[in-house]
């Protein structure tokens, strides 16, 4: 189904690529978002949708120092975040934290509760746990994987143990595994990496070319979902990983970003250089599950897995997020800097 957007939008002052759920925030539907800009002074929005679903609020406007490429919501404190950022030389990474009463000032300023000082070369991301509180961190660079202590009472943050992917190996992001604490996945040029955090090391990998977005499907132990540049989106087993379950054709330039719904199994969105959003249905059974479909449904969903493509955007779309509170809605991102506000309830009876 090929559609425009019925969505609720808001515009950002300057480009951007990065956008994330609060998943902390209980009383409220909201994203942070952040900017891309060379010459100007950047800025986090807190956002937030109104009670009536039909408004899209600035709860939040920050300024922050330097250009944003990754962007992370404490996923248990809804005023801690992290930030990827570059300065035009080098590129760097620290925890932020919302001042309490933000919107009782003028001039509300973010406070930097750490700086994720050991890394080195290019950083492309900072991983929370993915699950309840806990103190710990990963980031990634090119070449390594940090594993962080967070300390926001004394404004710190300590590598616990790292380790390099190789020199043969450039690394651009990942997931943490919501099954397993232990296990993250680690996207390269032409593999997706999996390490063990208790013993640092690489103990698997899928060997496919120009993975751009890789996600864990919440609701399925080793299920793992990738976006790659020219050949779509895969759906993984991870216990029989050589060849992908289920093939979706993705978007006709590079599929970049792809996001599991957190309650609805199946549910996938991708986003891509097309400068479109899709929204499919993907069923595949894991290895030791009996398909609860009737043969017709299963058909149908092999042949048209696509429910729907959101495509007026004018820009390529770099950023995706489900809300964790209303898992029917998500957040988009284009380039140019637009955050669309979408509902998928219409496709719910569907799946």
């Amino acid at each position: 189904m090929q559609g425009g957007s019925s969505g609720i939008g808001y515009g950002l002052k300057y480009q951007a690529r990065c956008i994330s759920d609060v998943k902390a925030d209980t009383d409220y539907t909201s994203f942070l978002t952040g900017t891309l800009s060379l010459k100007e002074e950047n800025e986090v929005h807190l956002l937030r949708l109104s009670s009536g679903g039909s408004e899209l609020i600035c709860e939040g406007l920050f300024s922050h120092p330097n250009e944003i490429w990754d962007l992370a919501s404490c996923p248990f404190d809804q005023r801690i975040f992290s930030t990827v950022f570059s300065t035009g030389e080098s590129f760097g990474a620290a925890i932020w934290q919302i001042p309490e009463l933000y919107g009782q000032l003028n001039s509300p300023q973010l406070e930097r509760v750490a700086s994720l000082d050991a890394l080195v070369g290019k950083i492309n991301c900072v991983l929370w746990w993915p699950s309840g509180r806990c103190d710990k961190l990963i980031s990634m660079d090119e070449q390594n994987i940090f594993l962080w202590n967070l300390d926001c009472s004394k404004k710190s943050a300590e590598v616990i143990s790292k380790d390099s992917a190789g020199m043969l190996h450039s690394l651009s992001g990942g997931a943490w595994n919501p099954h397993d604490v232990n296990a993250v996945a680690a996207t390269g040029e032409s593999s997706v990496q999996f390490w063990d955090l208790r013993t640092m090391k690489k103990v698997n990998s899928i060997e496919h070319a120009h993975v751009r977005g890789v996600d864990y499907n919440p609701k399925r132990e080793h299920i793992l979902i990738t976006a790659e540049d020219e050949s779509g989106i895969h759906v993984w087993d991870l216990r029989k990983a050589k060849v992908p379950v289920q093939e979706l054709p993705g978007h006709t330039h590079w599929t970049w970003a792809v996001k599991c719904n957190p309650e609805y199994d199946g549910l996938i969105l991708s986003a891509g250089t097309d400068s479109a959003v899709n929204l499919w249905y993907a069923s595949a059974s894991s290895s030791d599950e009996k398909p609860s479909q009737s043969p017709v449904e299963s058909i149908r969903q092999r042949v048209n897995p696509l429910l729907n493509s959101y495509t007026d955007y004018e820009d390529s779309v770099y950023g995706l997020a489900w809300s964790s509170r209303e898992p029917w809605v998500f957040a988009s991102l284009s380039y140019d800097g637009r955050v669309v506000i979408e509902s998928v309830k219409p496709f719910l009876p569907r799946i």
